[in-house]
């Protein structure tokens, strides 16, 4: 997977590699899916929802350019595999999940990979954010926003760096927003294809 998904189709940050090796995927993929827990492509988990495929989730992680001091916050936890990730690579992230039984699988499989030491995860409405932890040093978002969430941004720090899916599901962008002197910056880091980003209510 790193070798030929992630390094041979531009992944460059050694942190991000790093981390990708050292976590085991099939930890957080339905069991009737970890034969292909390697496999260049999303899997479902459950609820509509899905894991992304490795080289989207080493994609998002690099765009962040995390030192491993930061404050994350990570919008669609799912089964918890992106926030191991972030994990690796950050000093704490507070993980939101809006289905309850994803948010308890997230936290049954992180621990299961001794992942849990820097990781929260919150069930709630990630469209909101999590103000409690706000500002964060970076956001990432795991599922597909018309528009970038206002609360998002006002709760992104002033440098701060968020990545988040936006379109219609069968034309999604993947932008990167920095923050900078309380103005916002974005350009196209590639085209995607996520679930729509779900709110409570």
């Amino acid at each position: 997977m790193v070798s030929h998904q992630l390094r041979a189709r531009g992944i460059r940050d050694d942190r991000v590699l790093r981390a990708m090796l050292d976590i085991p995927r099939e930890q957080f993929v339905p069991r009737d899916h970890r034969a292909a827990a390697y496999s260049d492509e999303p899997l479902g988990i459950g609820h509509g929802q899905t894991i992304s495929q490795p080289y989207m989730t080493a994609l998002m992680a690099q765009s962040l350019e995390l030192e491993g001091t930061e404050t994350v916050l990570e919008v669609g936890a799912g089964s918890g595999y992106h926030a191991a990730v972030l994990g690796a690579l950050a000093a704490h992230v507070i993980a939101i999940e809006l289905i309850p039984e994803l948010a308890a699988t997230a936290r049954e499989n992180l621990a299961n990979a001794g992942r849990l030491a820097n990781i929260v995860v919150i069930t709630g409405d990630g469209s909101l954010g999590y103000p409690p932890e706000a500002p964060y040093d970076a956001i990432s978002v795991a599922a597909g926003a018309a528009d970038i969430p206002r609360a998002l941004i006002e709760q992104l720090k002033d440098s701060g760096r968020l990545v988040i899916p936006v379109g219609p599901s069968a034309d999604q962008e993947l932008r990167l927003v920095r923050k900078q002197g309380g103005a916002i910056d974005w350009h196209v880091v590639t085209n995607c294809r996520f679930v729509p980003l779900r709110q409570a209510g």
